[in-house]
């Protein structure tokens, strides 16, 4: 029987609550079924993600594989159809899958991240040429971005009345203006939904493959504003914010080939909304205290670089 990690099972209560802990309550015996069903063994030591686990296994093939096992989320729903319409170009393969338990059995890649192996504008230069690889149709049923975007400026105006000196009017009013203009109207393109520098992962078959898409169909562009987002706390560290979002925007569209001006929209937008999920919500690295709080201020101020820029 599989142990699972101490700090999955705390993240996992305090953000799901009851929920969290009955789903872990049955998650070994879960792993156990579909591991014997998929004909694959226990093969290391579980490893984690936001919101799944990762078991690495030895397939019968002798093939190495992970099984993963997510908590039950509607967003997680569509990661499998993902990685099918991908088929192992730029993204982890997926061999098999069971819906119901939001369940994968997945190529494995290596543990180590782009965050931790790459530095700088090679960052973004992986991401955006891994970003036009994935660009491929989207298969029907899967969520459309461009559904959202009323629900989106609905939320921005809320948050506007509801933290009324949170940030400048021009901030909100650029981030609106981004939603009436660009996000109504979307293309039918596949993209990662979550394409961060930690689920990207170093890999055999090539050296970069994406891992944990989100499996939405909108604008590419949408992606670059993850990456930027993300990119941001490493820069804040650097005392280099302003500049390092300039090189992120430039690196990225100039590898995935989008237009960078399209691309710094929907980064402002995710900044903009992320400085007010974070006085509403938190942070999943930081959802009290002293970290919420910086992380605030981070998100802030690159809402007003993005906004200048």
């Amino acid at each position: 029987m599989i142990v699972l990690p101490e700090a999955f099972v705390r993240v996992t209560v305090d953000r799901e609550g009851p929920a969290g802990s009955a789903w872990l309550a049955t998650l070994p015996a879960t792993v156990r079924e579909l591991a014997e069903r998929w004909d694959c063994t226990p093969d290391g030591d579980p490893l984690y993600g936001g919101v799944g686990i990762v078991v690495p296994v030895q397939r019968k093939t002798t093939e190495p594989a992970v099984l993963k096992v997510s908590f039950p989320h509607p967003e997680n729903r569509f990661e499998p159809d993902a990685l099918s319409a991908w088929g192992g170009r730029g993204a982890v393969r997926l061999h098999e899958r069971d819906d119901d338990r939001f369940a994968m059995l997945l190529e494995r890649a290596h543990p180590t991240t782009l965050a931790q192996a790459a530095e700088g504008d090679e960052v973004a230069t992986i991401a955006g040429s891994i970003s036009r690889r994935l660009a491929v149709p989207a298969p029907a049923g899967l969520p459309r971005l461009q559904d959202r975007a009323a629900a989106w400026e609905e939320q921005l105006l809320r948050d506007a009345q509801d933290f009324p000196d949170a940030l400048q009017s021009r901030m909100v009013q650029a981030a609106t203006a981004t939603v009436r203009e660009l996000a109504h109207h979307q293309p039918d393109t596949l993209i990662h939904g979550d394409l961060n520098a930690r689920n990207i992962l170093a890999a055999t078959r090539e050296s970069w493959l994406a891992a944990d898409p989100k499996g939405w169909a909108g604008d590419r562009a949408y992606d670059c504003g993850t990456l930027t987002k993300s990119r941001s706390v490493v820069f804040a560290e650097q005392r280099d914010l302003a500049k390092g979002i300039h090189r992120t925007l430039d690196a990225f569209t100039s590898a995935a080939e989008l237009d960078r001006e399209r691309a710094r929209r929907w980064a402002q937008l995710g900044a903009v909304q992320a400085a007010y999920g974070g006085r509403r919500r938190g942070f999943r690295r930081g959802r009290h205290g002293s970290e919420r709080a910086r992380l605030i201020a981070l998100v802030d101020e690159l809402a007003r670089i993005l906004t200048d820029l």
